[in-house]
């Protein structure tokens, strides 16, 4: 019996029967793309036996032929530089999108849905971008939308959120999500290296880019924080609700100032659910800065270019995901692992959860978020700047939780932690300390939000 659309929006989501082959279309061939097609034909009895029909993988599409023709895992594949003409396929079901960046992928997944086939995409700016668009068009086409690797790779964070906490109320999920900035910092905290050559190192070993501006400024993490925020509070969060700011500020000053305060500065995506008084949601925000984390914290001890997102849920309490965020293999394992899980619905009927943002809380501007902030000044050393600097604060009705002071000369480092307060007055605060005649330089001024 031939499934239709029409069908399958009224609820009804027959499968192939077990025994019947799912047809995939592999849409690039980079570092992914290359592990996804090796584990293929490495796991392919075992797959078959998870799913209960073979995965045939129909064709593969590249940008540029003659580098891939010779590539062992595509010999006796179609290879081709059309990949819509492997998409609009009667024989293909899935469509594995491997590809990144937005408008060209966009496009050819929007196709693929309304074609009624589903997709696996690692592609978090995509998802981050357009996941509205992109659930409607699964939704009416009754299809499955997977992107378990489009966060942290092989870490089962999506599944989490889509699954194992559908019952409960997430409350704030914080995390490392970028591999390529925890280990700058990580680099810089346990060997005095300064940013620029912790980044040079990280380049040489290959953790981070050519062009590294995206991990460095937060933007990948912003796009990854949009998509988490978006499942634990079933709102829609896209990366422009994101506020984003990246470590290329941090400096080796920095690090020992948080040493000193046994704490470790980590580069947070933080997505929160915001109540009042009472308890009720009035809203979520998502954020992404440079942190600092209390030693005993366990995202602290998070190292190298490991990432690990903490989960906090009325119900469950705390949770932590740790693992390998990036590279080949532990995202082409998340990879195969939505492949799986669509592939068996082809053939045995149904739907995965789909994303459903009922809630639609608003999304609240960052300057209303309460936070903390530990700011290192180089202030004149005189008889009562303290107490000058100390009424700033109290005058814009921020209290302060700590104060430490080390002399130099005819001049102080003064670091000061305030209590929580609204961000948009403690930039007030900034603003001003600037501004101060006895204020030399406000040298950093970082976040304690853990």
């Amino acid at each position: 019996m031939t499934t239709t659309h029409a069908e399958n929006r009224n609820g009804n989501y027959p499968g192939k029967g077990v025994g019947g082959a799912v047809g995939v279309a592999i849409l690039g061939k980079g570092t992914v793309g290359t592990e996804v097609l090796r584990l293929l034909g490495e796991f392919s009895d075992n797959l078959e036996q998870r799913i209960g029909g073979r995965i045939e993988v129909r064709g593969v599409a590249v940008s540029n032929l003659d580098k891939h023709k010779d590539a062992p895992e595509v010999q006796g594949l179609t290879l081709t530089d059309d990949a819509r003409s492997l998409i609009t396929r009667d024989d293909v079901d899935v469509v594995v999108e491997l590809i990144g960046g937005i408008d060209y992928p966009r496009e050819l997944v929007l196709e693929s849905l309304k074609n009624g086939k589903s997709v696996v995409t690692a592609n978090k700016a995509l998802v981050a971008a357009h996941a509205d668009e992109l659930s409607q068009a699964a939704n009416e086409a009754g299809v499955d939308l997977y992107y378990e690797a489009a966060v942290a790779a092989a870490i089962p964070v999506v599944g989490m959120l889509r699954r194992s906490l559908a019952g409960d109320q997430v409350q704030r999920i914080s995390g490392i999500v970028n591999g390529t900035t925890n280990y700058i910092l990580d680099a810089m905290t346990t060997t005095g290296m300064s940013y620029e050559d912790a980044l040079a190192e990280a380049t040489r070993l290959g953790y981070a880019e050519a062009d590294p501006t995206a991990d460095v400024e937060g933007h990948d993490a912003a796009s990854k924080a949009a998509i988490l925020a978006s499942m634990g509070f079933h709102t829609r969060v896209t990366y422009g609700d994101v506020h984003c700011e990246g470590i290329t500020q941090i400096t080796p000053a920095d690090i020992e100032a948080a040493k000193k305060s046994d704490e470790t500065i980590k580069l947070l995506a933080i997505c929160e659910r915001l109540t009042d008084d009472n308890g009720a949601t009035v809203g979520v925000n998502a954020r992404v800065h440079p942190t600092l984390v209390p030693n005993e914290h366990p995202l602290a001890a998070v190292d190298k270019s490991y990432n690990a997102i903490f989960v906090e849920a009325e119900a469950a309490g705390r949770l932590m995901f740790y693992g390998n965020g990036a590279g080949g293999a532990p995202t082409a394992s998340a990879v195969l692992g939505d492949l799986v899980g669509a592939a068996r619905n082809k053939v045995h009927g149904g739907r995965a959860p789909a994303d459903n943002p009922y809630a639609d809380y608003p999304v609240v501007d960052f300057g209303e978020v309460s936070t903390r902030y530990h700011i290192n000044m180089t202030v004149n050393d005189r008889v009562g700047v303290l107490a000058d600097l100390a009424r700033t604060f109290a005058d814009a009705g921020v209290s302060l939780s700590a104060v430490r002071q080390e002399e130099s000369g005819d001049e102080a480092h003064l670091i000061v932690v305030t209590h929580q307060a609204r961000e948009k007055d403690l930039q007030v605060i900034v603003d001003t300390l600037a501004k101060h005649d006895d204020v030399r330089s406000v040298n950093s001024v970082i976040r304690l939000d853990a």
